[in-house]
């Protein structure tokens, strides 16, 4: 198990999600697809697809959680595959949910500098990010750390009767 404790942050903790996160990240992750355009996801996860997905996340696209003293997870973020085709296997995408409660405190930008730090150690080249339009504390992240803007994909999605941009960000590793 992965421990990281960033400088700044002394009361949070980031480590490898593991199967008994599950419930907490659903939690977070659910009230954003039921609540929120920045998943495109439309139906709430069950608890079996939660452990499914931190299964799917325990090897070389790992997920790691934010902790806080008391040992509560209050974010998680994740690299996957970019595209599913061999010649794109460099290139991974990066996801990253705090807890509403939680937001503006640093948290995601220590998850976004340790999902970074991953990909880098797995050999990974570049991270992109792609992220619903008008969603500015995310894209300012990204800046932040180094993604520079691609583009926007117009009207990709649709969610709450609402068309939906998406801005995609990059940053070599």
């Amino acid at each position: 198990m992965s421990y990281y404790r960033p400088t700044a942050m002394p009361d949070l903790t980031l480590r490898l999600a593991e199967r008994r996160d599950a419930a907490a990240l659903r939690e977070i992750y659910n009230l954003e697809v039921t609540t929120t355009t920045v998943t495109f996801d439309m139906v709430p996860r069950t608890l079996d697809e939660q452990v499914a997905w931190i299964d799917g996340h325990s090897g070389g696209h790992p997920a790691i959680v934010a902790v806080d003293l008391e040992a509560t997870v209050i974010g998680f973020g994740s690299i996957s595959p970019y595209k599913d085709r061999p010649a794109y296997s460099p290139t991974v995408e990066d996801s990253i949910y705090v807890h509403r409660e939680h937001r503006s405190a640093g948290v995601g930008r220590a998850m976004l500098d340790e999902l970074i730090r991953l990909a880098r150690d797995h050999g990974f080249h570049s991270m992109i990010a792609r992220i619903v339009g008008g969603h500015e504390a995310s894209i300012a992240l990204h800046s932040t750390c180094g993604f520079e803007p691609l583009g926007v994909e117009r009207e990709v999605g649709r969610k709450f009767g609402k068309w939906l941009d998406v801005v995609e960000m990059q940053r070599m590793l």
